[in-house]
């Protein structure tokens, strides 16, 4: 079998890396609009060869790792492909995307997210250990192909990543709390700091606590940026949660109720109860 990656940053390179460490490929293409990852992706081993993407439709597996408007993009172009490719997207939102895919090719696809990344991107970012280990959410699964399921529940499974399945809606909802509003709060922090007279000051005292906390805000902005867009009605929401507790936070320390300010911060400590 052939397998295809389009997208070769953090996921896609990391991808290419372990897919070629579990051996289920005889060769793996890859193809990247920017013409300097994809030479970069080539010398550093993340896949044997660049393709076009006609070539990428004749492979058996397709990986979708783009930024997730370029994903909107790339779906009517995937049309004609063989009933047995299978599809599989790994973007970081997931309704819109199955929401847009052609009926064509709907029982090919699978929408998947793999719960697992770091603050760099990039083809030099990519290593081998970033997915196995880690979760990887399949949606929307009764919309697919039972030849697709299979293969790629075969190699994910390849991979060691746990699966986890719900609906895209779900997914789009719970990744807004524990991904999408993090980095947005991340991003938040960081310019607070940089709109300050003297940052350079301020960051002279940066110990772990806040570098640990603007860590993901190196992430890359219009891969976030796209995100933002695709989960908007989803991210507001947490963030209106988000502003709910930090307005509480702000009124306990203003009225200098600390045994309150205390509680509501142990309250905080169960989290680690039930994570």
């Amino acid at each position: 079998m052939q397998a295809g990656i389009i997208g070769l940053g953090l996921i896609g390179g990391s991808l290419g890396l372990a897919l070629k460490e579990i051996g289920m490929f005889k060769k793996i293409l890859g193809l990247d609009l920017n013409e300097i990852h994809l030479q970069q992706a080539l010398s550093l081993g993340l896949v044997d060869e660049g393709a076009n993407l006609e070539e990428i439709k004749e492979c058996d597996v397709i990986f979708l790792a783009t930024p997730v408007e370029a994903i909107l993009e790339l779906l009517p172009q995937l049309k004609g492909v063989s009933n047995h490719t299978t599809i599989i997207d790994l973007g970081s939102t997931k309704y819109l995307i199955s929401q847009s895919i052609p009926k064509e090719i709907r029982k090919n696809f699978i929408c998947a997210h793999p719960m697992s990344g770091t603050e760099n991107f990039g083809p030099k970012a990519a290593f081998k250990e970033l997915l196995p280990h880690h979760i990887v959410v399949l949606t929307d699964l009764d919309q697919s192909g039972e030849f697709q399921v299979a293969m790629t529940k075969e190699i994910f499974v390849a991979l060691k990543m746990n699966i986890i399945k719900m609906d895209s809606k779900s997914h789009d909802v719970h990744a807004a709390f524990i991904s999408h509003l993090p980095h947005i709060i991340s991003y938040a922090l960081a310019n607070t700091v940089l709109s300050q007279k003297n940052p350079k000051d301020i960051l002279a005292l940066a110990g772990g606590g806040f570098k640990s906390m603007v860590r993901i805000a190196k992430s890359s902005p219009r891969m976030w940026s796209d995100i933002s867009k695709q989960n908007k009605t989803e991210l507001l929401k947490s963030l209106d949660f988000f502003e709910k507790e930090l307005k509480v936070a702000k009124e306990l320390i203003e009225q200098e109720d600390w045994e309150a300010l205390e509680k509501w911060m142990a309250q905080a400590n169960s989290l680690y109860e039930i994570f």
